[in-house]
């Protein structure tokens, strides 16, 4: 394929995509296809030279999650028609792809997915070890539980789908240079302006990092996160394997951390080792093009012998190729897409975790329709690059996680499971003392959090199952105690931002859809919108002065609300955003004891009278101040002190020391969300997301659509009021106790597929496993019909429904 001559650069162009990998000629490819004029693509060496090349091929479309998996079938469909379109060979074939499960663990998980998948249609059939041995005789099954096939799978060549993409962006309009480094990327007020290469200066709208395992390094020029580090990625290939054909399917055994596939003639054995190895710890050389690296066989060594195992064959055949290379992973195996929050008009398409070619096409479309629209065009929270924090840029924190990060992709997604690598990041004040007493701590954003609390200390640590895990009763004990006595919660790792200034109040109520300009001391429920009237943020607000507002977010997108607010504030206006985060602990005391508790610790009136629901205001508390805010998340009465970091363990203290008498107990954040899912109260990015509406959500009791001024997203829901939403998020407990619930399990009404649960937790109280989850409108009929059931492994449940939350619908025991 013929590239543009270097003399030939323009001065100017629409979009500049740094990097010629799959990932960087898919974007260009779509946007150059969607019209966008100018586009130019820069590739420092020639095209795929980077990791693209040594890619295994597999096109696997099966996710974790419905959104990744429409993304991935999107990409499964584009390069079935790419070489009619292009002319040049992709080597696609859709031989199919089978999974198999060797433990009962796996098979469950393998099964779960398979019922996923109908809610977007994606064929994916359930099957037995007859079944598998008759599809693949070359594999040993005795030890083989099932599995299941997806027809619709195959594999290609990576470099000749990038030359096709290449060929049919140039087709469109797009200019391609090879042998032309970005020496610099250009900013000026806070944007991102163009780039710098050797033959000089090219100007820009839009600047593009698609550049894989550099991404870290070149992003942070420019002061944009971008936590990705390289591992080593292994294959083998053997020649001479008896009774291997074209039709041999892509086999993945997922217990043996272990893929297969049929390339040329060989069968490819790749692998995704629990323990991986990270490799440019000091930096990637400046020449590394179609380079591999060293490797270890000894590493890869007990792969080879487990294949050997699964398929006998290779035991005869020859070792043709030992191969290594490396592969860009994040610290949650998850890519990263979308705009920077540090710099404007700078988009991130990078840290693919080895599945790039798989993910290319849709990952080239939505970066397209994001710039194009100026957002996301699906809820794409979980790949997007504002969940990352400024300290997974941390070199030796990213060592140590992709370690153990690439041997996820392979290892079984059990719920709750944690990470064992770069723990300790972020600590509470209170960690020490919550760990002395028997807290299992969890991980989000680098907090350590109490996720349950175990008799012993010595016995909190995880046994993962798609049951009833260890620490099952333990939380519902915690649940009990929350909701028949009292309940003490560490919340510090909450987001907290102070918004201050004379023109606070006008410039928040115009981007929170409640009404925030009340009087001092008043909480205030509220979300964030998009002009399309989808939730982008959900949290409180409490007014502390007339000029003087607290924000509390989730910790998970403390960076991603900052950043929403911060963009959000008009250049003019008289107002200042501080992230107070680690100024502030937060204990949450909640349940019936509450403040028979509490007001035992403080001479300031807490009766219902005096210190009514959604008010705040500071107490005396032990030797401290702190700020007390009437509010809950569990459905209980309570209140969340807010204290100084250096006051809190003291806090803690004074409270602990009281607690006895009114049965205090410790709870986790386990207990937090099974408490949370009784009341029906939502979870940001599963629940509700940038692309449902408050109205769909069942929020509009937060939506005050005639304050003076409007908010953003206002005419969106009117619209939406009018035409009557086409969704509703309704909550469901299966009327067996026994299944469980997690998230993404099918709804139905009798033999119709009417939605998908977004949410689950069990319900100790309700007895039974609690979903919320929406319901297409114009399928399901109202839930006092009855007839839903829910789909657990291929098995459907049946389900009692309610549009009002089950436990305490009248609110009267957090208003008491």
């Amino acid at each position: 394929m013929t590239t543009e001559r270097p003399d030939d650069l323009p001065r100017r162009a629409s979009v500049i995509v740094i990097g010629g990998g799959v990932i960087g000629c898919s974007v260009a490819y779509h946007l150059a296809r969607a019209g966008v004029s100018d586009v130019t693509l820069l590739e420092r060496r020639q095209l795929t030279s980077g990791t693209t090349w040594h890619a295994a091929g597999l096109v696997g479309q099966l996710r974790t999650s419905i959104n990744m998996t429409e993304l991935a079938r999107y990409t499964s469909e584009l390069y079935l028609r790419l070489e009619a379109e292009t002319g040049q060979a992709t080597g696609y074939r859709r031989c199919g792809s089978i999974s198999i499960a060797t433990t009962e663990e796996r098979f469950e998980e393998l099964k779960r997915s398979a019922s996923m998948a109908k809610v977007f249609g994606l064929e994916v059939n359930v099957v037995t070890p007859g079944d598998i041995a008759v599809r693949v005789p070359l594999l040993h099954t005795a030890d083989v539980l099932g599995g299941i096939h997806i027809p619709s799978d195959g594999y290609a060549n990576a470099v000749d789908v990038t030359n096709a993409l290449a060929r049919g962006a140039r087709a469109a309009g797009a200019r391609i240079f090879e042998n032309l480094a970005v020496t610099t990327i250009r900013t000026a007020g806070g944007s991102a302006t163009g780039v710098t290469t050797e033959r000089g200066d090219i100007e820009a709208d839009c600047v593009v990092l698609c550049t894989g395992m550099w991404t870290r390094e070149l992003a942070a020029t420019i002061g944009v996160n971008v936590p990705l580090h390289a591992c080593e990625h292994y294959y083998a290939l053997f020649e001479s394997v008896a009774g291997l054909n074209q039709d041999f399917p892509v086999v993945r055994d997922y217990d043996a951390y272990t893929y297969y596939k049929h390339d040329a003639g060989r069968l490819l054995v790749g692998a995704f080792e629990p323990h991986a190895r990270p490799w440019g710890m000091e930096g990637i050389p400046e020449d590394f093009s179609f380079d591999e690296i060293a490797g270890s066989l000894e590493h890869f060594e007990p792969v080879l012998e487990q294949a050997m195992v699964r398929v006998p064959a290779l035991e005869s055949a020859g070792l043709s190729t030992f191969f290594c290379g490396p592969e860009s992973f994040t610290p949650d195996v998850r890519y990263h897409l979308g705009r920077a929050p540090e710099l404007d008009n700078c988009f991130v398409a990078a840290g693919l975790n080895s599945i790039g070619l798989q993910s290319a096409g849709g990952i080239g479309r939505v970066i397209t329709e994001w710039i194009r629209l100026g957002h996301p065009p699906s809820d794409l929270w979980e790949v997007d690059v504002r969940r990352n924090h400024p300290f997974q840029r941390n070199r030796k924190y990213l060592r140590e996680r992709v370690a153990e990060s690439l041997g996820l992709l392979y290892a079984t997604h059990y719920p709750y499971r944690q990470y064992d690598t770069a723990r300790g990041v972020r600590k509470s004040p209170l960690h020490d003392r919550l760990q002395s007493i028997g807290a299992c701590h969890g991980e989000v954003a680098g907090w350590e959090r109490p996720n349950w609390y175990a008799p012993e200390p010595s016995q909190a640590r995880y046994e993962y199952s798609y049951g009833r895990q260890n620490w099952f009763e333990h939380s519902a004990a915690e649940h009990r105690a929350v909701r028949e006595r009292v309940g003490l919660f560490d919340l510090s790792s909450f987001g907290k931002f102070r918004f201050q200034g004379p023109d606070a109040a006008r410039v928040l109520n115009t981007i929170c859809a409640n009404d925030v300009d009340v009087r001092p001391g008043r909480i205030v429920y509220t979300q964030w919108l998009n002009d399309r009237g989808g939730i982008e943020a959900d949290l409180t607000v409490t007014r502390l002065a007339e000029d003087d507002y607290l924000i509390v977010t989730a910790a998970a997108t403390e960076v991603r609300d900052f950043h929403w607010l911060q963009t959000h504030i008009p250049d003019d206006a008289r107002c200042v955003l501080t992230n107070v985060t680690s100024a502030m602990g937060v204990i949450s005391i909640m349940g019936p004891s509450a403040r028979a508790l509490l007001q035992s610790l403080t001479p300031d009136d807490l009766s219902h009278e005096a210190f009514r629901f959604a008010r705040s205001r500071e107490i005396e508390l032990g030797y401290a101040c702190v700020r007390a805010s009437r509010i809950t998340y569990v459905g209980e009465l309570g209140w969340e002190l807010y204290t100084p970091t250096e006051f809190t363990v003291s806090v803690y203290d004074t409270i602990v020391a009281a607690g006895e008498p009114f049965g205090l107990a410790h709870a986790g954040y386990h207990a937090l969300d099974s408490l949370r899912i009784e009341k029906a109260y939502r979870h940001w990015g599963h629940d509700i997301t940038d692309e449902d509406t408050a109205l769909e959500a069942g929020l509009d009791f937060a939506v005050k659509f005639d304050k003076p001024g409007g908010f953003i997203g206002r005419e969106a829901l009117l619209k939406d009021r009018e035409a009557g939403p086409t969704k509703h998020l309704l909550q469901f407990r299966l009327t067996d106790p026994e299944p469980l619930l997690y998230h993404n399990e099918p709804i139905w009404h009798d033999d119709i597929l009417v939605g998908y649960v977004t949410s689950g937790a069990y319900g100790h109280t309700l007895g039974g496993a609690i979903g919320l989850g929406y319901v297409d409108t114009a399928k399901a009929p109202e839930p006092s019909e009855g007839g839903f059931s829910i789909e657990v492994a291929g098995e459907r449940i049946p389900a009692e429904v309610s549009s009002r939350p089950m436990y305490d619908p009248g609110n009267r025991r957090i208003r008491r």
